[in-house]
């Protein structure tokens, strides 16, 4: 009977992102504004919050984040910390998290963070079957009201810009 349950957790971690609709699961860590961990079913996997790209965390104690990013880490823990939530997913990204949307409530979480400021629209291609469009009339509708982040104007730099002025920052100045 081990074996069996062992096996039937193992397909359902490998078919969570191929059958678009991974169920429940109780969030038991927000890492930043557009990822989390998640445990149920008797496993525990990481979301990426698919269409979404909220401002970039540091990765050191140390050092500051992007502007925003704390706020945005803080709004997303205060809508779904140990709550459980419905995860819909669209497959899983390079380093291996599901790519999904979840849902408290019938709430949509992932465009939640677009209106109100604290994500813009992921700017890379969506995964098969995703819509992005509420999320980009939501980002318009947040930058023209000033809403979190946009509230910086022409000094908003995107979480992409972000990070990729730290890989070089890295190269120019690198550590040890």
């Amino acid at each position: 009977m081990k074996a069996f349950a062992r096996w039937a957790v193992f397909l359902t971690v490998l078919l969570i992102p191929l059958v678009g609709y991974a169920g429940q699961f109780k969030v038991t860590r927000v890492y930043d504004g557009d990822t989390i961990k998640a445990e149920g079913h008797d496993i525990e996997i990481k979301v990426r919050l698919v269409g979404i790209d909220a401002p970039e965390a540091s990765s050191k104690k140390r050092e500051e984040g992007q502007p925003f990013s704390r706020q945005a880490t803080k709004y997303l823990a205060a809508m779904v910390l140990n709550k459980t939530v419905d995860v819909k997913g669209y497959g899983t990204d390079r380093y291996g998290r599901v790519l999904g949307v979840i849902s408290l409530d019938g709430k949509n979480i992932n465009l939640e963070m677009v209106k109100v400021g604290f994500a813009e629209v992921y700017r890379g291609d969506p995964p098969h079957g995703f819509d992005r469009d509420p999320s980009r009339q939501a980002e318009e509708e947040a930058r023209q009201a000033k809403r979190g982040m946009w509230v910086q104007g022409s000094r908003y730099v995107s979480p992409r810009e972000w990070r990729e002025f730290q890989k070089r920052k890295l190269k120019t100045f690198p550590l040890g």
